[in-house]
């Protein structure tokens, strides 16, 4: 069986989220996807990606990005997968960019609800909260954390409007 594959510049893509995501995600947590999972992902045409530069704008070819969004969309509803921005750029407004943008494509797209899950102790917490996203629902020890302790799951929806 022939298994799809990435075009050239989605790999190119890959290996800059991938720098993104090894920078912005602490170790400690296990949430960083590996590449296969990243790669694996983006076969599927309901995944979409975002990328961002330093400057706010979409990074050139061969530009390194500041941040990357993906997302999946299924049935009207979209999902926030990853959201990550480079320490050094944390706290200039590239999360909310991203997050904008994002929402502005899942629209076009023909979502009315988007939501994302995350760690009950992610500081991205005020991101999400600041940029419109209410929490709906708590799954009590859904995370495998690398110590092998557990952490609650908060579940995240934003209605766009029509």
């Amino acid at each position: 069986m022939n298994l799809p594959l990435l075009k050239a510049e989605q790999e190119d893509d890959v290996d800059r989220m991938m720098s993104v995501m090894e920078d912005a995600f602490d170790a400690h947590w296990g949430e960083a996807w590996n590449r296969r999972q990243l790669s694996d992902s983006l076969i599927s045409p309901a995944t979409h990606y975002l990328l961002i530069a330093a400057d706010g704008e979409t990074p050139k070819s061969g530009e390194p990005a500041a941040g990357f969004l993906l997302s999946r969309c299924i049935a009207g509803e979209e999902e926030m997968l990853l959201v990550a921005v480079r320490r050094e750029y944390q706290g200039r407004g590239l999360g909310s960019k991203l997050i904008e943008r994002f929402c502005t494509a899942a629209r076009e797209r023909g979502a009315s609800e988007l939501f994302l899950e995350m760690r009950h102790n992610n500081p991205a917490r005020s991101l999400y909260e600041a940029n419109g996203f209410t929490p709906i629902g708590r799954r009590a020890n859904y995370y495998t954390l690398k110590s092998r302790e557990k952490a609650d799951a908060i579940t995240y929806s934003k209605k766009l409007p029509g």
